[in-house]
């Protein structure tokens, strides 16, 4: 009887171990510049236990010395569901760079006005909440920290914002954002075009080592967002790199290439592939994320935050179709 008590708790520790994902609702984002959901799409965004999807509504940059919104969204008929929209924007670094009071007023209500205009243009059913995503550093830190306490005066919404790795392992340089919550980006652990012996997207090794102190982040409200997406690394004959973005193992099946490995290829005849001119020669290598490496990230970020949901990067059928969440 005492082995038979052993064997179940055994069974049920390895049960609720390979359940991980199943104890975190999640959702996704959307970061296309039109919105439009085919069918794989649509199937997956109903699933989703989180009833917010978290949707790209443009970029800001500046350009001559003036801020731009930049792929302002479109929207497509098909662009139909019963999710809260939450308008996420994103900021570039080089936008806050020696910003005056004057122009943080003035970027937070043209943020404010613009995504208020797409939703009432596209009828979007909007949550109460702003997301901005912002590779902030030490040199912006105060002044990005500031418009994001403007655009929440101003907007009178709930504004929360995007956490890189670096910002959490190098917290007393660039600072806490003044949110109520933040999502945390297990993503994009080192540069594609630099870092080629990694997965650039994900290495769960780099990653434990940035966030081997979250449990001290004094922000407590986090969720969490994981990769799905993939793309392929072509490397020249100069050893020069460049992304091929929704790339798989799978697209590299042509008798054109000649396999290195599973996830490499060489090009043997030159052409156009994946919309590129290649000359023969070229390496292509991809990268993709394994059910593996998403369990062993949740797994290991259940020991350090009580609750989170997760928030998958991003919502395209070529990442969804055969993909268990």
């Amino acid at each position: 009887m005492k082995h038979l008590k052993i064997l179940f708790l055994f069974l049920l520790f390895l049960i609720l171990s390979c359940n991980g994902k199943e104890n975190h609702p999640y959702t996704f984002y959307y970061w296309k510049t039109k919105l439009k959901l085919d069918l794989e799409e649509k199937k997956a965004l109903d699933k989703a236990t989180v009833p917010n999807l978290y949707t790209r509504f443009f970029d800001v940059d500046k350009v001559n010395g003036k801020f731009q919104p930049v792929a302002v969204i479109t929207k497509d008929q098909s662009f139909q569901t019963d999710k809260q929209i939450v308008p996420t924007v994103f900021i570039t670094n080089q936008t806050l760079l020696g910003i005056s009071a004057d122009e943080i007023k003035f970027l937070a209500e043209s943020i404010h006005l613009l995504t208020q205009k797409k939703a009432k243009e596209y009828h979007l059913k909007t949550s109460n909440e702003i997301q901005i995503d912002c590779d902030w550093t030490a040199g912006t830190r105060n002044d990005y920290f500031k418009f994001l306490k403007e655009l929440k005066r101003i907007s009178g919404k709930d504004i929360t914002c995007t956490l890189r790795l670096h910002q959490v392992k190098d917290k007393k340089q660039t600072g806490i954002p003044p949110v109520g919550k933040v999502y945390l980006m297990c993503y994009s652990t080192s540069s594609p075009l630099e870092n080629f012996d990694k997965n650039s997207i994900l290495d769960v090794n780099i990653l434990k080592s940035y966030l081997s102190k979250i449990e001290d982040y004094p922000i407590k409200n986090i969720e969490v967002a994981l990769p799905i997406y993939s793309w392929g690394i072509v490397t020249n004959h100069l050893g020069k790199h460049k992304l091929i973005n929704a790339l798989s193992k799978r697209d590299l099946e042509n008798p054109d290439f000649r396999k290195i490995s599973d996830y490499e290829i060489e090009v043997m005849k030159d052409g156009f592939y994946f919309g590129s001119y290649l000359n023969k020669g070229f390496k292509i290598k991809t990268e993709e994320i394994t059910e593996e490496q998403l369990n062993n990230v949740i797994g290991f970020l259940q020991k350090k935050i009580p609750h989170f949901n997760i928030i998958y990067y991003q919502l395209d059928s070529k990442f969804v179709s055969d993909r268990k969440f």
